[in-house]
């Protein structure tokens, strides 16, 4: 039996629960591919799941014990070995994508579908920021691509210097948007060379009370509501929130504030899709996209990127090393 390295968690609670093992090594099945992990991150997706911070995760990933033990959605990597039936992928393809519902990155090794979500690197792409352009951007855009964008409408990102914020920013200017970011004082340059037309500095002013209206309400943090953005939205605009909100109210005004006629909630459900992916590495590649990576962390020390993507400070990704490679 072949071994790997990986970081297993057999219950739910904080970083410490994380254990460095040696596990058996995956086989592929027949439309399987087994991907030499080169780069991965840890997220807010991985820290939701690893902790069950909203009790419906348990529903799908395990009631008592995670269903699926070792965290890890984002990763860029070398294809190791192909099922029989493979024909999109060879050997020794350098690829990158992501794996939202069995994760598993956060090890030397993982198997994926051939139709998951895990293109082929763009020529001149890093694996650190191939890794780091996926979950964040697939999660703005699930939101965004629920706007028209053909009047140039006006939106407010808050939270717009992490993963999700980050990555919003730069595809809401794609689209042809007029960008206000909400930020600390420390990532306003940052996000200014993201293309925000316009910073607000959330320690020394309250967007909420800023004065204008926006056709968009974006919250990529979660930390705000429906309710104290209302003010500032125009009389048809949309609220956003990557988060349930307060007694998950987020997807219950998503189902009646539509019925009014005026001011209302979009919460959609985030899909990922191959094509997507391969649309961010195809932006990065022509300039029009670029990962932000706050940290780099060895991969013996997931524990201790676990608990700074705990503080909720990072600004974009957390990227961890797993093996070193050319062009990391």
């Amino acid at each position: 039996m072949m071994s790997m390295k990986a970081f297993v968690y057999t219950q739910y609670g904080p970083p410490e629960v994380l254990q460095l093992k040696e596990v058996e090594k995956p086989i592929p099945g027949d439309r399987e591919i087994l991907i030499k992990v080169v780069a991965t991150t840890v997220n807010r997706t991985d820290g939701g799941f690893r902790m069950a911070e909203y009790f419906i995760i348990r529903f799908f990933h395990g009631l008592f014990r995670p269903k699926f033990q070792i965290l890890g959605n984002e990763l860029a990597g070398i294809v190791e070995e192909l099922g029989k039936d493979v024909t999109s992928f060879k050997v020794g393809d350098r690829v990158f994508g992501l794996s939202p519902y069995r994760f598993g990155a956060h090890a030397e090794y993982v198997i994926v579908s051939e139709k998951s979500s895990v293109v082929h690197m763009c020529p001149g792409m890093r694996f650190s920021e191939a890794a780091a352009i996926c979950d964040g951007a697939y999660l703005a855009l699930s939101n965004l691509k629920t706007i028209d964008f053909s009047s140039s409408p006006k939106l407010l990102i808050n939270g717009a210097s992490g993963s999700i914020g980050s990555a919003a920013v730069q595809l809401a200017k794609y689209y042809g948007a007029h960008v206000t970011a909400v930020c600390a004082t420390e990532n306003i340059e940052l996000i200014k060379s993201l293309g925000a037309d316009r910073v607000i500095d959330y320690t020394k002013t309250d967007f909420t009370a800023c004065g204008e209206q926006f056709d968009v309400v974006f919250d990529a943090v979660g930390k705000s509501s429906f309710f104290k953005c209302r003010k500032i939205l125009k009389k048809k605009g949309v609220y956003f929130s990557t988060e349930l909100g307060y007694m998950s109210q987020n997807p219950f005004l998503a189902l009646i504030t539509p019925l009014f006629g005026g001011r209302r909630v979009k919460f959609p459900i985030p899909k990922d899709r191959k094509e997507d992916i391969a649309f961010f590495g195809l932006l990065m590649s022509e300039g029009k996209y670029r990962a932000v990576i706050d940290r780099i962390y060895p991969f013996e020390e997931i524990v201790e990127a676990s608990r700074y993507v705990d503080t909720g400070m990072k600004t974009g990704n957390v990227v961890v090393k797993v093996m070193n490679y050319p062009d990391f």
